[in-house]
């Protein structure tokens, strides 16, 4: 048996390569192209250009950084784990990614005033705009009528359920997805009284968001697992289908991913590490997700704004990336480094959240910090009693762990180490 190295599988985690290419030409670097277009381009921002209104001059320059920054990432960041569409989108999302956290950084060493800025300067209409303006949920709650009902099916319902379809396409694991399902109703209940629009009715929290959002969204996330699970992934050249439909069709599945896996987060003959990776991750979860209250909340946003919307979007895309990054690190025992989009997911996270207790302090005057404490203590105790339970539960309903698999599922050949097969694993 040949042993894959592990600074191969974090290259191969960290750099994936694009197999079988047909069409070249939408692969290549292109250098000189992209370096005479960013020249043109410059000559045209710099002194072409109108430049006496001096908002206009800082919003082409921020683009013109931005534009660089992402050529740059076009030509020097790594692809991560994913090829499919092209492995030029996750590079750029790469780049977006490190340029956001360092803004958080910035940011970070800034005034509330200064932020408040920012903000009103990029959309002036938030000036009149305060938070206690938000639509309130928890009203009347024993007034239960089906017009009510169907009121609270708004568009943020639809984002519930959209949102956990891509939680259980990334997941892909009934119990955690449960488990992070309740554990958030949760922690909107222990933080309902710093944020007000976590107050909701109990048929609210409980049957629309979990049974019926959440757990729809999940059943129809994993419905879909199941579909690519069981789908042939023999993918041929453009150029050799001979049909113009069958072209199109092609093209079209571009946009599907280039194989599939199983996921194993709970392998009953794994160590004690992986399991508290599993509890880990559920609880930065968590976290991320308060980060997008708080953050709109003590910076006033309604939560229809571009920057709030736009700020989760983007955030849904990089996830994806950094969960099968995360996934490889905690499973596959050849893998010993975190991957760069995983890393840099875990200082927009931090950041985010250092962001919100330096400016929030007057909100967070409102409470103590034993509340604070005894939350994390119970979703740590929570997050541990879940996981086990669903780790139980896998080994006495005899499901399979075939130990000739390799649990990364971008390394598609079957060498595996002896430590993958004996259970033992490293620490993290």
């Amino acid at each position: 048996m040949v042993v894959q190295k592990k600074e191969s599988v974090f290259n191969t985690l960290n750099e994936c390569e694009v197999e079988d290419i047909t069409l070249e030409f939408f692969y290549k670097p292109h250098t000189i192209t992209l370096l005479i277009l960013s020249i043109v381009g410059v000559i045209f921002m710099s002194f072409i250009r109108d430049d006496k209104l001096i908002d206009s001059n800082i919003c082409a320059g921020i683009w013109c950084v931005i534009f660089f920054l992402l050529l740059v990432s076009l030509l020097a960041f790594p692809n991560g784990p994913f090829v499919r569409p092209h492995p030029a989108v996750w590079r750029m999302v790469f780049g977006l990614s490190v340029l956001y956290s360092l803004t958080l950084l910035f940011l970070l060493f800034q005034k509330y005033e200064t932020i408040k800025g920012m903000i009103l300067w990029l959309d002036p209409n938030l000036k009149d705009f305060r938070i206690d303006m938000d639509k309130e949920y928890g009203v009347n709650c024993s007034d239960i009528t089906v017009e009510k009902f169907w009121a609270h099916l708004d568009v943020f319902a639809a984002g519930h359920f959209f949102g956990w379809v891509s939680k259980a396409v990334l997941v892909r694991h009934y119990g955690i997805l449960w488990s992070m399902s309740m554990m958030w109703e949760f922690t909107e209940v222990m933080f309902s009284h710093l944020l007000p629009n976590f107050k909701e009715c109990w048929w609210d929290a409980w049957i629309l968001d979990v049974l019926l959002c959440n757990g729809f969204g999940i059943w129809v996330g994993m419905r879909i697992c199941k579909m690519l699970e069981m789908r042939d992934y023999n993918w041929p050249g453009i150029k050799d289908i001979d049909t113009t439909k069958g072209k199109i069709k092609r093209a079209a599945l571009q946009f599907t991913p280039a194989s599939w896996t199983q996921v194993r987060w709970l392998d009953p003959n794994s160590s004690y590490m992986r399991f508290f990776s599993v509890c880990q991750m559920v609880i930065m979860w968590q976290v991320s997700e308060l980060n997008t209250f708080f953050l709109k909340h003590i910076f006033e946003m309604p939560p229809s704004h571009p920057l709030v919307v736009g700020r989760l979007f983007f955030l849904s895309i990089v996830v994806a990336p950094s969960t099968r990054q995360y996934y490889t690190y905690v499973t596959d025992p050849n893998c010993k480094r975190l991957g760069t989009q995983c890393w840099v997911y875990a200082v927009i996270m931090v950041t985010e959240s250092l962001l919100c207790i330096k400016n929030g302090k007057e909100l967070f005057q409102q409470t103590e910090i034993f509340n604070i404490s005894v939350w994390l203590m119970i979703m740590l105790f929570f997050s541990v009693v879940s996981v086990l339970g669903f780790w139980q539960a896998d080994w006495l309903t005899g499901k399979k762990y075939d130990a000739d698999v390799v649990p990364n599922s971008i390394s598609n050949d079957n060498n595996v180490d002896e430590d993958y097969k004996t259970g033992k694993n490293k620490t993290l």
